[in-house]
């Protein structure tokens, strides 16, 4: 099989996301937010990224789009066979596979096993859990790396406030919240 030229994946995976737009349901992102993970990873040329939380795919087709611009790949783990097997199917059909590993499994057990490194970390799974996570992972993302969390924007939801608070005390890293969708991403990257 002959290897897909970048433009030509590029037209494939907007053919794809121009076909499912506003039809992204079953906790993904909303485009806004797809956009702006897929543009940190550009600008910031990452290549080893880790999502938490695949659902469907949405934000992991952003995530993968662009990293098969760097080289890169994406491991991605999420625990609902259904979904699981969804974004299996949403990969293929906007011709990323090559550029995913998605795991079936619980993100409590294999997050902490990861042996990384990592440059970019996208959570989006269950809030109450963003800080262990995030201490599991962030020992382990590289230098100049980032970790993002989706849904953040609201305190009121189980988790968020620990969460924020917690990435207050971490020294090794700057955080800001991105506000392009009323969502809201934290973007924490090591200094």
């Amino acid at each position: 099989m002959a290897q897909t030229s970048v433009s030509e994946l590029d037209r494939r995976v907007q053919v794809f996301l121009d076909k499912r737009r506003g039809t992204w349901r079953d906790l993904n992102v909303p485009e806004a937010d797809g956009r702006l993970l897929h543009n940190m990873i550009l600008e910031h040329r990452f290549t080893r990224a880790l999502e938490i939380g695949t659902s469907t795919g949405h934000s992991g087709i952003w995530i993968a789009w662009a990293l098969s611009k760097t080289g890169g790949k994406l491991l991605t783990i999420e625990i609902d066979p259904a979904r699981h097997r969804e974004a299996l199917a949403n990969f293929k059909e906007a011709g990323l596979s090559t550029y995913v590993d998605a795991r079936l499994g619980d993100a409590h057990q294999l997050v902490p096993a990861l042996p990384g490194p990592f440059d970019f970390v996208f959570s989006d799974a269950d809030k109450e859990w963003y800080t262990n996570y995030f201490a599991a992972v962030w020992p382990k993302v590289s230098s100049s790396g980032c970790f993002t969390a989706h849904n953040v924007a609201s305190a009121r939801q189980r988790g968020i406030r620990e969460f924020l608070a917690h990435l207050k005390t971490i020294r090794n890293g700057t955080t800001t919240i991105d506000r392009s969708s009323s969502a809201g991403i934290s973007i924490t990257c090591k200094s």
